[in-house]
C-alpha cells in the first residue's frame, strides 16, 4: 500500500450533533426479492477499496439481497467536514469508511448506529487490538476493516557490508546490529528523526503506558508516567545513532527519500515508504528488506501504532438491516481476505493473515498487529494532535537533554488545555 494512512487526523470542533432518526421501520427485509429496486450507498476512501474488490462485493451483495450497492469514493482531504455534514442530513451514506481513531468522536455525536448484533454474528474472532477503536463507552459502533503499522525497512547491502547475516529478534540485538553498522561501515546506522511520534506511541504501547489519565471527570496528560519515560528512553537510545534532526518528523524531509540515497542502514516506517525510496533511487529496490520491529524479548514484537479504518452504519440510514447485510459480506473471510491480498493491509482477524504471503512489508508488519494499539480512543484526543503537537515537543525536549519528567512538566499545561477543549 503506497499511500499514507491518515486515520489519526484531528476532528476537534468539526463534529455536529447528529439525530439518530430513521432506520429499521423503513428498512425492508435483508434477503429475498423484497429488496429489488433498493440501492445502498457506501462511502469508501480513495485507495481503500480496489476496483475488483468493489465489483466482487457488489455482485455478492446483489446475489444475496437483490439490492444494489453504489460505491462513492471520497478524498481524505476535507472528509471530516463532509462526513459530519452528511450524517446530519436526511439521507446520509448508509455505510461509510471512517478512520479508526476518528471513530469515538463520531460515536459520541450519535452519528453511528450500534452494531452489537453484528459483532455477535461475525466478529467473535476479530483481533481485539484492531476492534478496540470500534468500541466507545463499551458499545460497538463500527466494525474493524483494515490496518497497517510500522516495520523496519533496511538496506541489505549495508547490513551485509557490516557483516550482519540475520535480522535481529530482540531490541538489544537490533541496537547491537546498528552499532556494528556504525563501526564497520560509513553508513548512518538508522535514520530516526526526533519527532517520529507514531513510533514513540508504539513504544509506549509496548510499555503498557497510557498517554492520558482520568482526573475526576476529565482527561489530563500522563506523560510523567514512568512507563512513558521508559519508552522515551528507548527512543532516545536509538535516536542517538542517527544524524537526523531532533526537532523534525519523518516527513520533514521524507525519510524514504533519505533512505533512498543508499547510505542509511534502516528506517522505521510504513511499508509504502519503501516506494518513496525507490522513486528517489530505482537502483535501491533490490537492496530493500523488511523485518518486524523487535521487542524487549524474542517472543513479543515491539508495540506499534495501528493506523487503519473501520466501517460504520449511519444512525440516520433508512436501510439499517440492508447495511448490516453489506457488512457481513464485505467483512467475510472471502472479501476481507481479498482486500488484504490486493492492498497488502492487515486484515481484521489473525486467521486471514495468510493472504499477505508474498508481500514482504505486510508479512513483516502482521506479527505486531495483535499487540498494537492507538492513541487514546477518546474524542478529546483530536485537539492534541494539532500543530504544534505537545507530544512532539516533549520528545525533542528529552532528546535535547531534559529528563522525561522535566519535559512532561514543560508541555503539561498546553496538553491539558487541548484535552479540555469543547468537542
Amino acid at each position: 500500500m503506497k499511500r499514507k494512512l491518515v486515520a489519526a487526523i484531528g476532528i476537534a470542533g468539526m463534529i455536529f450533533s447528529v439525530a439518530a432518526c430513521g432506520g429499521k421501520d423503513d428498512d425492508k427485509a435483508a434477503s429475498g426479492g423484497s429488496n429489488k429496486g433498493q440501492t445502498l450507498t457506501v462511502w469508501v476512501m480513495d485507495g481503500s477499496a480496489p476496483d475488483q474488490w468493489q465489483k466482487d462485493v457488489a455482485a455478492a451483495f446483489e446475489k444475496k439481497t437483490q439490492a444494489k450497492v453504489k460505491f462513492e469514493v471520497q478524498q481524505w482531504n476535507g472528509i471530516q467536514q463532509k462526513l459530519t455534514t452528511a450524517l446530519s442530513e436526511e439521507n446520509p451514506p448508509d455505510v461509510f469508511e471512517i478512520g479508526n481513531t476518528q471513530t469515538p468522536a463520531y460515536a459520541k455525536t450519535g452519528g453511528l448506529a450500534e452494531l452489537a448484533d453484528l459483532k455477535s454474528s461475525i466478529g467473535a474472532d476479530w483481533t481485539a487490538a484492531l476492534n478496540n477503536s470500534s468500541v466507545f463507552e463499551n458499545k460497538q459502533y463500527a466494525a474493524p476493516w483494515y490496518f497497517a503499522n510500522r516495520v523496519v525497512i533496511y538496506n541489505k547491502k549495508v547490513w551485509a557490508d557490516a557483516g550482519i547475516k540475520d535480522t535481529p529478534k530482540t531490541r538489544d540485538e537490533f541496537y547491537a546490529d546498528l552499532k556494528q553498522i556504525g563501526s564497520k561501515t560509513k553508513a548512518e546506522p538508522i535514520y530516526l528523526p526526533g519527532q517520529n511520534w507514531y513510533h514513540f506511541v508504539g513504544l509506549t504501547i509496548g510499555e503498557g503506558a497510557e498517554l492520558v489519565k482520568k482526573d475526576g471527570d476529565k482527561y489530563v496528560s500522563n506523560l510523567a508516567d514512568p512507563k512513558v519515560a521508559a519508552a522515551m528512553e528507548t527512543y532516545k537510545k536509538f535516536q542517538a545513532l542517527s544524524k537526523a534532526p531532533k526537532d523534525k518528523d519523518e516527513a520533514t524531509p521524507q525519510q524514504g527519500e533519505v533512505f533512498g540515497k543508499g547510505n542509511v542502514g534502516a528506517i522505521i516506517g510504513m511499508g509504502w515508504e519503501a516506494g518513496t525510496a525507490i522513486k528517489a533511487n530505482p537502483a535501491i529496490e533490490k537492496e530493500i528488506g523488511y523485518f518486524t520491529i523487535p521487542g524487549a524479548t524474542a517472543d513479543k514484537p515491539e508495540g506499534v501504532f495501528l493506523g487503519g479504518s473501520n466501517l460504520a452504519v449511519a444512525a440516520g440510514s433508512k436501510k439499517q438491516e440492508l447495511a448490516k447485510e453489506f457488512l457481513k459480506i464485505a467483512l467475510s473471510d472471502q472479501y476481507e481476505g481479498e482486500l488484504a491480498k490486493i492492498n497488502g493491509v492487515i486484515p481484521n482477524k489473525e486467521s486471514l493473515q495468510s493472504n499477505l504471503a508474498g508481500n514482504a512489508a505486510a508479512e513483516a508488519a502482521a506479527p505486531a498487529a495483535a499487540g498494537g494499539g492507538t492513541t487514546p480512543l477518546i474524542p478529546e484526543w483530536a485537539a492534541v494532535e494539532n500543530a504544534p503537537n505537545p507530544v512532539k515537543t516533549f520528545m525533542t525536549a528529552v532528546l535535547n537533554g531534559k529528563s522525561p519528567a522535566e519535559a512532561a512538566k514543560q508541555v503539561e499545561g498546553d496538553f491539558n488545555k487541548r484535552l479540555a477543549q469543547q468537542q
